[in-house]
């Protein structure tokens, strides 16, 4: 954001102006497009644990072994375990879309996540299919915003205008937790 309004000064200030209409409106774009982020963040959030929750119970229901004595859910506490890492991942993603940047995420959340993961025995073919799940979950909530299928309790809460950018662009933080899960380590 600060980049953004020291662009449209400092451009002004090379021609020795004040700030020309063109460059007021170049401003509230900026602003328009910061407050549909942060609506979209918001959005998300109001629904993590559901689509965290949602995520898990949908693998469960693709494997049903996994709730089975030895399975990655079992017992309770492992249940647990996944959602509370779940709800993390959610959060970071989040963190991400908000700050329009990758890097929060990549230092604090996906650095040494398949070690753990595999130093824990969590199964990662499961752990990768309810992250696919909470992918799928966030980009059709942030795609069906203003959509005409969408209720009117819901519309109170999410950004006007087209949000396909946004959808694109935590589709793509999802898509860098897959990879670390299944690569390793993402080196920056």
């Amino acid at each position: 954001m600060h980049d953004s309004f020291t662009r449209i000064t400092a451009n002004a200030n090379m021609k020795t102006a004040c700030l020309a209409k063109a460059d007021l409106d170049q401003a509230k774009d900026v602003i328009a497009g910061l407050n549909k982020r942060l609506d979209a963040v918001m959005a998300l959030s109001s629904i993590a644990s559901c689509c965290v929750s949602d995520a898990i119970a949908g693998i469960i229901c693709q494997d049903p072994s996994l709730i089975e004595a030895g399975g990655a859910c079992y017992p309770n506490r492992k249940m647990a375990a996944c959602l509370r890492d779940g709800e993390i991942i959610m959060r970071y993603v989040c963190y991400a879309l908000m700050a329009g940047d990758a890097s929060v995420l990549e230092e604090r959340c996906l650095k040494g996540l398949k070690e753990t993961y595999t130093a824990l025995n969590v199964s990662l073919p499961a752990m990768v299919k309810a992250i696919n799940l909470m992918k799928v979950i966030c980009v059709a909530h942030i795609q069906s915003f203003n959509s005409r299928n969408t209720p009117q309790s819901v519309q109170k809460q999410v950004p006007q205008g087209d949000c396909s950018d946004l959808a694109s662009e935590c589709a793509i933080y999802f898509e860098r937790t897959i990879t670390a899960m299944l690569v390793g380590s993402i080196e920056s």
